[in-house]
C-alpha cells in the first residue's frame, strides 16, 4: 500500500482514540484534531477503532465502529469512530469512564475498498489472502465488513473468512457463491496497545 505511517505517528493515533474517549466520558465534549497533529494524518483515509478489554493476557471485544471508505480526514475519522466505538456499538452498552483503565485500543487504518472480480464466485478464494486482505460483501442493502485481523484472531482460512462475512451482512453462510453478491477487499495498518495506556505496537498478520 502506498499510504505509510510512523511508529510515531501511530502512537498519536491511539493516544488520540484513547484521550478523545476520556474526553467525551468526562465532560461529553467532543475533540477536535490537535494542532500537533501530523499533515499526514488530515489524508482522507478509512478506519476503524476497536476496543478491548484485555483479562488474563486475551482480549475481549468491547465496541468496534469506522469508516470502510476515505470520506473523512483520518485524524477526524478517529475521533468520530473513537467515540462511536466506545457508545453506540449496539452490541454492547455504552463504555463507563471506570472502564477506561481496563480496555485496550486499536486502530486500522484502510485502503480504500477494490471490487474483487470473477466469472466463477467459487474463485473468491484465490482472490483474497488471510493475513492481508479485509472483506466487504454486498447483496442488495446488505452489507458485512470483517477486518484483516479478525480471521487470523479466529484461525479462519480463506473460505470460512467468505462464510463469516456473509453471516456478518446477515446473509447465508453460503452467499458469496450466488449471484448477485459483491465482494470489495482492502488492507490496514494497525496500531494497538499492548495493555490499558501501554506500549503501542504496529500488529503484523500472518497466518
Amino acid at each position: 500500500m502506498s499510504f505509510e505511517l510512523s511508529q510515531q505517528e501511530g502512537e498519536f493515533l491511539i493516544d488520540l482514540a484513547r484521550n478523545t474517549v476520556k474526553e467525551y466520558l468526562e465532560e461529553g465534549q467532543t475533540n477536535k484534531p490537535p494542532e500537533d497533529t501530523p499533515k499526514k494524518l488530515f489524508e482522507h483515509c478509512g478506519v476503524f477503532v476497536t476496543i478491548s478489554t484485555l483479562r488474563n493476557g486475551e482480549k475481549d471485544l468491547r465496541g468496534c465502529i469506522g469508516y470502510p471508505y476515505p470520506t473523512s480526514p483520518l485524524v477526524e475519522a478517529v475521533i468520530d469512530s473513537a467515540i462511536n466505538a466506545a457508545t453506540e456499538d449496539p452490541r454492547f452498552y455504552p463504555l463507563s469512564l471506570d472502564e477506561l483503565e481496563k480496555v485496550v485500543f486499536e486502530v486500522s487504518v484502510l485502503t480504500p475498498p477494490v471490487p474483487v472480480e470473477t466469472d466463477n464466485p467459487k474463485d473468491f478464494v484465490k482472490k483474497i489472502k488471510v493475513g492481508e486482505d479485509g472483506l466487504i460483501i454486498e447483496k442488495g442493502f446488505q452489507k458485512g465488513l470483517l477486518l484483516p485481523q479478525v480471521p487470523i484472531e479466529w484461525g479462519w482460512c480463506e473460505e470460512e473468512f467468505l462464510c463469516q462475512c456473509c453471516v456478518k451482512a446477515g446473509l447465508p453462510p453460503d452467499s458469496w457463491l450466488t449471484k448477485g453478491t459483491k465482494l470489495y477487499k482492502f488492507r490496514a495498518i494497525i496500531f494497538e496497545e499492548e495493555a490499558p495506556q501501554g506500549t503501542v505496537k504496529r500488529v503484523s498478520l500472518s497466518k
